[in-house]
């Protein structure tokens, strides 16, 4: 068992300050899991409704009625499901002396956010969860989290055919029931298509003309297939970072599949050996060190970007937080160096320090602010935002 300290104590932390927070995240990613802890861990009495359940969901009939006399903590899961409780939650939490809280998990439709952040708005605040990171599973355990990827039930798999069954198993039901039910009517074969076909350019420049051809499809097409992909938590796009500097930058942003663990499924690899000899296996180990690098920092969705010129310079993972520049590299080599592309970030962006994230096994200076920092090591000799 993985205990998830981290996630509870932000969420702890959250029901304390706010009458609602909402767990965001991919589906079986662990939030009912975490709820069930945070529930379990809470001074009065708790409610959980579970809205996939017809019992819990017939119980709602009259929302009103239900919830107005309960006290302590009302957990309510699955609620993109009634999104007529949002208004009925906006005047629960408006009460005086506040004789509830409540948790409210659902995937990241954009309904539901719409939906809350508009009835809610000053009454609720979000945590997101995504699957186990290096910080909860240890260094030791950094290439198994990497294969399998940090959904709980293909890290803790017994054996690799268990975690590639899941994680096949997954995509196929993500694709026929849960999009669906998220409210997206495409097709799931060509949905598919296009989710494996993305696999193929994780951790490049997404471009929007290149995948309509494929398709034989509009732009706006595509660009609502990445979308949805994307709100449903399951690839994430990496904003660009531009400022007058007298280059041409790249303005398009890099698209990775969110969990290591899919993505070699989408690719087709299924061990260790096939992951060090398959061509995406740099991108692979880019978009997982940057996953875990922004887990370690704390880094929001407004800080973090790459960058990137025309001329070819970049920057895989840049971080902004107020005055403070940080830069950070990913290689999968045992020798790293400092490249003029990375000379030229510092002197553009006026960087305050550069991490190189490498494969070895040592973490030493390279250069003035610039030091290369072991993957096994990232949990100690990287420092959070905070």
């Amino acid at each position: 068992m993985v205990l998830r300290e981290r996630e509870m104590s932000a969420v702890g932390g959250l029901l304390q300050r706010h009458p609602v927070v909402g767990v965001i995240g991919a589906r079986q990613v662990g939030k009912t899991t975490l709820a069930r802890r945070v529930s379990s861990q809470w001074p009065g009495p708790v409610l959980f409704l579970d809205l996939e359940d017809p019992s819990h969901l017939a119980q709602l009939t009259d929302p009103l009625l239900a919830l107005r006399d309960r006290s302590g903590l009302i957990v309510i899961d699955e609620v993109q499901r009634r999104p007529d409780l949002f208004p009925v939650l906006r005047v629960l939490a408006d009460r005086p002396d506040r004789p509830a809280t409540f948790l409210i998990l659902g995937s990241a439709s954009p309904h539901l956010l719409r939906q809350s952040s508009e009835t809610l708005a000053g009454r609720i605040a979000y945590h997101e969860v995504s699957g186990f990171g290096l910080d909860e599973v240890g260094a030791s355990n950094l290439q198994q989290l990497w294969a399998r990827g940090g959904f709980p039930r293909s890290y803790l798999a017994a054996q690799e055919p268990e975690s590639i069954e899941w994680r096949r198993a997954f995509i196929q039901t993500f694709l026929e029931r849960d999009m669906p039910g998220l409210g997206y009517q495409f097709a799931s074969a060509t949905l598919h298509r296009f989710w494996s076909m993305l696999a193929h350019y994780h951790g490049q420049v997404w471009a929007t003309s290149e995948f309509a051809r494929a398709f034989g499809v509009a732009d706006t097409t595509v660009r609502r297939y990445l979308d949805a992909l994307s709100s449903a938590m399951v690839v994430h796009a990496l904003q660009p970072w531009h400022e007058n500097l007298g280059k041409r930058q790249v303005k398009a942003p890099k698209v990775y599949i969110a969990d290591s663990g899919l993505l070699h499924s989408l690719l087709g690899i299924h061990s260790q050996d096939e992951l060090e000899r398959h061509p995406k296996v740099g991108a692979s180990w880019e978009g997982f060190v940057i996953a875990q690098l922004v887990r370690r920092l704390g880094a929001h969705r407004d800080e973090r970007w790459f960058w990137a010129t025309h001329g070819g310079a970049e920057l895989d993972l840049l971080v902004v937080r107020g005055t403070r520049r940080r830069g950070f590299e990913v290689k999968r080599t045992t020798a790293p160096r400092v490249t003029p592309s990375i000379r030229s970030a510092i002197a553009d962006l006026q960087l305050d320090s550069v991490d190189l994230i490498h494969a070895g096994d040592q973490t030493y200076p390279l250069a003035p602010n610039v030091r290369a920092v072991a993957a096994d090591r990232l949990l100690e000799d990287v420092e959070p935002l905070d």
